[in-house]
């Protein structure tokens, strides 16, 4: 199942549609203001909370966490000791662990369990500027799961961008 986010609207406080291939809604994002820390939430179309993204307050390198029904699901951060930039480890509780890595900030990365492609992420099926697809490979994966990893790691990198950019600037 493939599914459109619109990028341009990916500030805390906006709320924002992911819809599915037949231009449905099939996610809400809603951005928490007023938050001490980065949240979001993945809802279903009737306004259930699916998932909640949160930056993690006290870490020593840059992470968020994916909750569900008010429990840690997953832990995502860069990968250390990686020679390439774009890549992420998603630590769930179970003991799995996913891998992202691609072009990040381009749209253009993978999730992957294993070896095994889970969802692919992609900004090159449309022609509108500020609009990817997260296509869902596996009928039995997770799909709000995988939105929510693909919302964390575009954050994250975003982040880390503007941080290098400051640097830069100095």
């Amino acid at each position: 199942m493939r599914y459109l986010v619109r990028d341009k609207i990916f500030a805390i406080g906006d709320d924002y549609w992911i819809e599915d291939e037949h231009g449905r809604h099939a996610f809400l994002v809603d951005g928490k203001a007023l938050r001490l820390r980065d949240t979001l939430e993945l809802k279903d179309p009737t306004g259930q909370v699916l998932v909640t993204l949160r930056k993690k307050m006290f870490s020593l390198r840059d992470a968020m966490t994916i909750e569900r029904d008010e429990r840690p699901l997953a832990t995502i951060r860069r990968k250390r000791l990686s020679l390439l930039r774009n890549h992420f480890r998603v630590a769930l509780v179970e003991g799995t662990e996913l891998d992202v890595s691609g072009r990040i900030l381009d749209r253009e990365f993978a999730v992957e369990y294993d070896g095994e492609l889970l969802a692919h992420i992609s900004r090159k099926w449309f022609q509108v500027r500020d609009t990817y697809a997260v296509n869902v490979v596996r009928e039995d994966a997770d799909a709000a799961l995988l939105l929510a990893v693909a919302v964390c790691v575009i954050r994250m990198a975003e982040k880390d961008g503007e941080k290098d950019s400051e640097k830069d600037d100095d």
